[in-house]
């Protein structure tokens, strides 16, 4: 019997006629970064419908090759001809930035003409017309663009070079990349995609993945609440007074949703804010208007591939299992949104103009800097 493993090289020799590739990951995970020709079957749903793939070889995928090597041995009792994907997506990656580091120096002056003529208006055009609308750039600015490694904040630092080259306002950036503790692998994925989009990062360590390592109950909030808290001191020691967040329209949609399914409560993302623990520091998010559907097409026209997240839960393959609580709900509200716009197109447009025609007239209640107000206060007057 072959091994339960495959390498990608040995699998890259293959036809590709010959087997199908299937990712285990959640659709999230998938999203943000997949290997060319796979398909996404999340390994719930893989399990129990194994044998729509029965006929050729299944070739299964996850992030480090762990919970896939378990998916595979389970199929082959089913009598299923699986193999898994030794490294994962991860070793996959891993071949790709060693691959990169022969590609021509002139390779980000490519990514930067998409931006300038395919991706204009999807792209550029929006994140132009939310610097210009929510006012987020001004002159003597200096920004940190905080950088993640995945495809959002890569394309936010991008486009803020863009915008150096061609805004009237004079400002400076820092490119802030913060490494909370990474495995040397993830962390030359994240160095190699800036040196080949020629993007000058600057990077500082910290220990909050120790901090955060073994705590059960929404370890990914609090690490993101931390990491913002050292990515505004770093910023602040670096005389910067704004940090820049990449996140897009579809968080801000959902975002929405999921503080009135879930929290209860009607707000939104804003555009930017002042922090109230850092005097003088603003959050700014630039990439408000664009849609990430248009931030994938940007991604994959470049051949760019990024990691989702780069901590110590993925490592351990634990994203495979859609384990965390505010994924699981982020992705029921993308499954959600999807369902909705089948029958009305204009949802996602709609939703995320709800929070701008607020009728305080007809609003039981709200808050306001931590004051309720109730329409009973003023009723009778």
């Amino acid at each position: 019997m072959e091994s339960l493993e495959i390498t990608w090289q040995e699998l890259a020799a293959m036809e590709t006629e010959t087997y199908q590739l299937v990712d285990i990951r959640d659709e999230l995970s998938y999203g943000y970064g997949n290997i060319p020709g796979s398909i996404c079957v999340p390994e719930a749903q893989l399990r129990k419908t194994y044998e729509t793939y029965a006929g050729g070889l299944l070739v299964v995928c996850c992030q480090k090759g762990e919970r896939s090597r378990e998916v595979a041995s389970y199929l082959r009792e089913q009598k299923v001809n699986a193999r898994s994907l030794a490294g994962g997506y991860l070793g996959w990656l891993m071949t790709q930035t060693k691959e990169s580091e022969e590609m021509e120096d002139t390779f980000y002056l490519d990514v930067e003409q998409s931006l300038r003529k395919k991706f204009k208006k999807s792209i550029w055009s929006r994140f132009t017309k939310a610097v210009r609308d929510y006012e987020l750039v001004q002159e003597g600015d200096k920004i940190a663009v905080c950088i993640s490694g995945g495809k959002d904040s890569m394309l936010m630092a991008k486009l803020f070079q863009e915008l150096q080259r061609h805004h009237k306002v004079d400002f400076e950036v820092v490119f802030l990349v913060m490494d909370p503790g990474y495995s040397p692998a993830n962390r030359q994925i994240i160095e190699n995609n800036a040196k080949k989009l020629h993007i000058p990062i600057t990077i500082f360590e910290s220990d909050i993945f120790e901090s955060v390592f073994h705590i059960d109950k929404s370890p990914c909030y609090l690490c993101a609440r931390m990491r913002r808290g050292h990515l505004y001191h770093k910023a602040q020691e670096l005389g910067c007074n704004k940090i820049a967040l990449g996140h897009h329209y579809d968080d801000v949609i959902e975002t929405i949703l999921m503080g009135m399914l879930y929290g209860a409560q009607m707000q939104t993302m804003m555009p930017k804010l002042h922090s109230t623990n850092f005097e003088g520091m603003e959050l700014i998010r630039p990439m408000y208007l664009v849609r990430e559907d248009d931030i994938k097409k940007w991604r994959d026209y470049n051949h760019l591939y990024f990691l989702q997240c780069a901590c110590k839960f993925t490592e351990t393959c634990s994203s495979c299992q859609d384990n965390g609580q505010t994924n699981s709900k982020r992705l029921e509200v993308k499954q959600l949104i999807r369902e909705l716009k089948k029958t009305n197109p204009y949802v996602e447009g709609n939703i995320f103009k709800s929070v701008e025609n607020v009728n305080l007239s007809t609003v039981i209640a709200y808050k306001k800097d931590g004051i309720k107000h109730h329409f009973l206060d003023d009723y009778d007057q």
